[in-house]
């Protein structure tokens, strides 16, 4: 602040002097010419100070503010040369305090943004790390029996080998699924859009799914019956993909003789919205905004009783969103969960 107001000082004091030096030298000059000062000679002296003030103030505050400020527009790329007007002084002032807060405010967005990133980032790396060296320290663990002599036992080598597999297959489903939403994200997977019969195609994902259900004696079923075909214009393998996670996640997540019903209804004219609705265990409240991050789980606990990639529902949500499409989620905790999304209707029958 001392540094400003001394700038300043000396900016007025400098602006005094030449005014007052100008009007000194006028006033000689006219006492040499004449003996008396009249009326009109006065108002000459009031006129040509205030003239010469104003041009002097002028110049001065154009040179000393606004060339200044203007190379700071220049170098900081905040306004583009010609938004500066050549206009009175006033009207730039009040372009550079709109832009220099406009300019604050982005930046502030900018780097709340960054922060946010950041805390993302750190999350993802954590997970990433998480879901990786588990399968990758089981591997280790079961060569290293091996070569440690366990090679030798026959059962025990088929029995570590056979885990040792498993292990590998699951870091083999985490890669692919960390492929498949890289292209999602990038926009790199194109869309293989046809029309199909969509009760034809959760009634397949039904029969995948038999045998997993049964274990749990989940039953899974429409809410009605579906007499007339539901026809959608969309990528059938894709959409399979999005039917699968949303029901192993109800499987997963559903209680032991718990019910898993899919409904499709006409949401308006030409789009219709597929339901997948349990009355499992269901979502805390605080968990929903964040469902559908990469490795986000709802299980925080370092041992997850449920395995999986951690990207089912991610991919679920770029798959429906390359389609243009909206994904929701409803979940009452101890109650259980409704995800629903929507297709396009299919203007044309099956070929």
């Amino acid at each position: 602040m001392a540094v400003r107001s001394k700038k300043s000082y000396k900016f007025a004091f400098k602006s005094a002097g030449y005014i007052s030096i100008i009007i000194f030298v006028f006033l000689t000059s006219l006492l040499w010419f004449f003996d008396l000062l009249g009326w009109y000679l006065l108002l000459a002296i009031v006129l040509f100070t205030f003239l010469s003030s104003f041009v002097i103030l002028q110049v001065r505050i154009e040179k000393f503010i606004y060339k200044r400020i203007k190379k700071i527009y220049d170098d900081v790329a905040l306004l583009e040369s010609s938004s500066l007007s050549t206009g009175p002084i006033t009207t730039d002032m009040r372009t550079l305090t709109a832009e220099i807060e406009k300019f604050a405010q982005d930046k502030k967005i900018e780097i709340d943004t960054l922060k946010i990133r950041e805390e993302y980032r750190k999350d993802f790396l954590g997970n990433v790390s998480h879901e990786l060296k588990t399968p990758l320290f089981t591997v280790q663990g079961y060569l290293e029996t091996l070569l440690d002599g366990a090679i030798d036992d026959k059962s025990v080598r088929k029995k570590y080998i056979t885990r040792a597999n498993k292990a590998v297959d699951r870091l083999i489903y985490i890669v692919k699924d960390l492929d498949l939403i890289t292209k999602l994200e990038v926009g790199d997977l194109s869309l293989e859009k046809t029309t199909f019969d969509i009760i034809e195609l959760i009634e397949s994902v039904f029969e995948l799914l038999e045998m997993k259900a049964a274990k749990k004696n989940i039953i899974l079923t429409f809410d009605t019956n579906y007499d007339e075909p539901i026809l959608v214009f969309a990528d059938k393998e894709k959409i399979q993909q999005v039917l699968t996670n949303l029901l192993v996640n109800s499987i997963k997540y559903g209680n032991e003789d718990g019910t898993t019903e899919v409904s499709v209804e006409n949401l308006v004219k030409n789009k219709v919205i597929i339901r997948v609705t349990d009355n499992g265990e269901g979502i805390p409240k605080q968990h929903i905004p964040r469902l559908f991050e990469r490795f986000y789980r709802v299980d925080q606990s370092g041992s997850r009783r449920e395995g999986g990639s951690g990207l089912g529902l991610a991919i679920v949500k770029h798959i429906i969103e390359a389609h243009g499409e909206k994904i929701y989620v409803e979940s009452v905790e101890d109650v259980g969960s409704e995800f629903s999304f929507t297709l396009e209707k299919s203007k044309s029958k099956i070929a």
